[in-house]
């Protein structure tokens, strides 16, 4: 069957991918990328309980010394994009340049095998018509991973396999408990592993912002409360404002210039448009003229309809059917044709309704 290598962070995920492809026929090795010191998938116990699965298969475990690259380009993407007013998604950046890509290389140079395979619900399929490899949703819905997937070059999914992108999340625990993996019943991580290491995301940000005081203030200026640094608030929060209104209130802006907060109710927290940036195209090569699409802005929302203009650059304006809330900067807009992905780009500046 060949070989591949397969990024083992030590959740139940990853290990049913190593033993699907192992039981398969494949040669398997596991790699293990360590990322950060501290507790969590991708830190300490993930390692060993990568190691342990590994063992348990009869294959052989690689741990790779990534922290330098999730150092640069997530610990300190994250906070600057936290500092500057918007709120960044580390998991598409980690996925290009921590993950697949160097996990590629990494495995065509050390190991001499040119295919890896990962445990995140999608799948890949190749174009015969448009001689382009596509992303596409997963079987499970529930679990599809594609909205962190959008950034993935041609050659990225070329050599990747996503072995549970045709099973349900309960298919995959199955087959764990069938093989007897020592991660059979381990629990569900967290969607983000700077909060499983710190905490919460307000304690690993404050490791790195100074809390600096400013005014939480509505659309018409008017101060209604104070805060203790914007990098502790995201577009369309409602909880934990500290301010009291006869109507619930969210965050429609992070202005870092006046160092405010800016709150309003949601009938007037809509957006009709918003600019998408750093737009990779997966399923098209491009665009020259408007398209109709579906966009999904966050990854627990649902695709709505949009029509896309694409304007100078790697840019694209989005007009969608009807104002969405929430939409926030430093967020994926990822572009569907049902299953399909057609490409994916980070949100830049949503304008009001």
């Amino acid at each position: 069957m060949g070989k591949v290598a397969v990024g083992l962070s030590g959740g139940v995920d990853s290990s049913v991918t190593a033993g699907i492809l192992h039981r398969q026929g494949y040669t398997v090795e596991g790699v293990t990328l360590w990322l950060m010191k501290g507790k969590g998938q991708c830190c300490s116990e993930g390692m060993v309980d990568a190691a342990d699965i590994c063992e348990q298969l009869g294959i052989p475990h690689h741990i790779v010394d990534s922290r330098d690259l999730f150092q640069k380009y997530i610990v300190d993407y994250v906070v600057s994009g936290y500092e500057a007013g918007v709120t960044p998604l580390p998991c598409s950046q980690c996925n290009r340049m921590v993950k697949f890509g160097p996990m590629l290389q990494w495995a065509k140079a050390e190991l001499g095998i040119d295919q890896i395979a990962t445990g995140h619900y999608a799948r890949i399929r190749y174009n015969d018509q448009t001689g382009r490899y596509e992303l596409l949703r997963a079987v499970d819905r529930h679990k599809d991973q594609s909205y962190f997937l959008y950034d993935l070059t041609q050659e990225m999914l070329a050599g990747t396999l996503f072995p549970l992108g045709e099973m349900t999340k309960g298919e995959t625990r199955q087959i764990a408990a069938e093989m007897q993996l020592s991660t059979a019943k381990k629990p569900e991580s967290q969607d983000l592993c700077l909060i499983e290491a710190h905490g919460s995301m307000k304690t690993f940000l404050d490791k790195y912002i100074e809390q600096r005081e400013g005014e939480i203030v509505d659309l018409d200026g008017k101060v209604l409360g104070h805060h203790t640094g914007i990098h502790h608030y995201t577009i369309g929060q409602r909880k934990g404002l500290g301010i009291a209104a006869p109507e619930p209130l969210y965050v429609v802006k992070l202005d870092n210039v006046m160092n405010r907060v800016v709150v309003s109710t949601r009938d007037r927290a809509g957006q009709s448009e918003c600019t998408v940036q750093r737009m990779n195209w997966l399923a098209l090569p491009g665009i020259t003229s408007p398209i109709r699409a579906e966009v999904q802005v966050r990854y627990r929302s649902g695709a709505v309809p949009v029509t896309v203009i694409p304007l100078e650059g790697d840019r694209l304006k989005l007009v969608f059917e009807e104002p969405q809330f929430g939409i926030t900067p430093g967020q994926a807009a990822v572009l569907y044709d049902g299953d399909r992905v057609l490409g994916g780009g980070i949100i830049k500046h949503p304008e009001a309704a």
